[in-house]
């Protein structure tokens, strides 16, 4: 039982994963059908990360509230109608709406799903070697949207959309017979509500402020600091830890496929499929990463297999700085980083967070993952504007580092 419920955690994950970055090479095809201006077709992209990462803490606390269990049904019934209605959207404002209750709905799953792995999986090796499938699972989901989207951008940008459709109806089918039927969903937490409202208020100002860009843009910033302050800080040393690992994840290795594509498509002139193609070594060490992720920590622990992933990425990032060339070795030292990074941080996140609390751990940590990336993606535009893509390389290489001595700060026997 406990391997069919992986199975159907690690599908959901991979659909969530699958969607941040599928649109990608399907942007200029969504924009000359729905008369789009280059803005305009940049929040097909925005809509969907903004919501996402500023509800997030809104769904932990959810989870906490309802089970895990019953949130999952909900949200992937809710994924999938949105993924419809985009497919079938006939305007750009059809489409945005879409999108941003995609958002939504993957800032309710995400929660859900790591809630269930924690309490379905106890703490110590059973819960080690569930992260590194659902890691394994879920990271590869990021390199494979990349890959189909340029596959299915072929024939009809609306596919990949409707592609997730089976594909959530098949996840809530499993919720409905494997999650809730037996009535083993977890024991809702009757917790406050106020921090998690308050920090969904900080993170959805931030990363809208940031996608913005502009003085509304950083005044909302400016009001999201403000309820950071007010927001009661996590509480478990290996939390605070994990949130910042998780930040430094997506600064690095995280922001390397946005490099990656911009150098293939804009400098080198790669068309959008072979641009997916050139991703499919790095896609595929990344899954070896997080499948290794399991044994290294039975070996090394949590903590050190956290910072050794992170200087392995730092030296595959300094790789690709210092050619400024999508180098296959360097991609292949930097996916395999990748996977352990990914798999590890949640480890080392939850390691001393009670099972009622983990949907809203898992919450904090994805939330400090995408904030994150908005910082990152706001940051390396500059040096990208300029074709620099030996200095953004270095500005990653340089978080991947910092993440290396993050993770050090963990006692190693956690």
């Amino acid at each position: 039982m406990t391997s069919v419920i992986l199975a159907l955690l690690s599908a959901a994950q991979f659909l969530l994963a699958l969607d941040y970055s599928i649109v990608y090479v399907a942007l200029p095809g969504i924009a000359r059908d729905l008369d789009l201006d280059i803005a305009a077709a940049q929040w097909v992209v925005s809509a969907y990360a903004v919501p996402f990462a500023g509800f997030l803490l809104l769904g932990g606390r959810l989870a906490d509230r309802v089970g895990p269990g019953r949130l999952f049904l909900g949200a992937t019934l809710l994924f999938g109608a949105a993924c419809a209605a985009g497919g079938l959207a006939g305007g750009g404002a059809t489409l945005l709406a879409a999108r941003g209750v995609q958002g939504m709905a993957a800032a309710l799953l995400q929660p859900a799903i790591l809630g269930l792995i924690g309490a379905r999986f106890p703490a110590g090796p059973a819960r080690t070697r569930a992260l590194s499938v659902w890691g394994a699972v879920g990271a590869s989901g990021l390199a494979a949207g990349v890959v189909l989207g340029g596959v299915l951008t072929r024939y009809n940008w609306r596919w990949t959309f409707l592609v997730n459709v089976p594909v959530a109806v098949a996840c809530a089918a499993g919720a409905a017979v494997w999650l809730l039927s037996a009535g083993r969903d977890a024991r809702p937490d009757p917790g406050p509500v106020s921090p998690a409202l308050l920090g969904t208020g900080a993170a959805f100002g931030a990363s809208l402020g940031l996608t913005l860009n502009n003085r509304l843009g950083w005044a909302l910033v400016a009001v999201a600091a403000v309820l950071l302050v007010l927001t009661r800080p996590p509480r478990p040393r290996s939390l605070r830890i994990g949130a910042a690992a998780a930040a430094l994840y997506m600064a690095s290795v995280g922001s390397e496929f946005y490099v990656v594509t911009l150098m293939l498509q804009d400098r080198d002139g790669y068309s959008p499929l072979r641009a997916g193609l050139a991703f499919v070594p790095l896609a595929a060490m990344l899954t070896v990463g997080s499948s290794l992720t399991d044994r290294l920590v039975r070996r090394l622990g949590a903590t050190r297999t956290l910072s050794g992933g992170f200087a392995l990425a730092a030296l595959g990032l300094a790789w690709l700085a210092v050619t400024a060339r999508p180098a296959l070795p360097a991609l292949l030292i930097s996916g395999l980083a990748h996977g352990i990074v990914y798999t590890s941080m949640f480890n080392v996140g939850a390691s001393d967070v009670p099972a009622e609390r983990q949907s809203s751990a898992g919450a904090v940590m994805t939330t400090a993952q995408y904030l994150a990336g908005a910082v990152a993606i706001a940051a390396l535009t500059l040096p990208l504007r300029n074709s620099a893509y030996s200095a953004a390389f270095w500005a990653t290489a340089a978080a991947a580092a910092a993440g290396a001595l993050v993770a050090l700060r963990r006692p190693a026997t956690a």
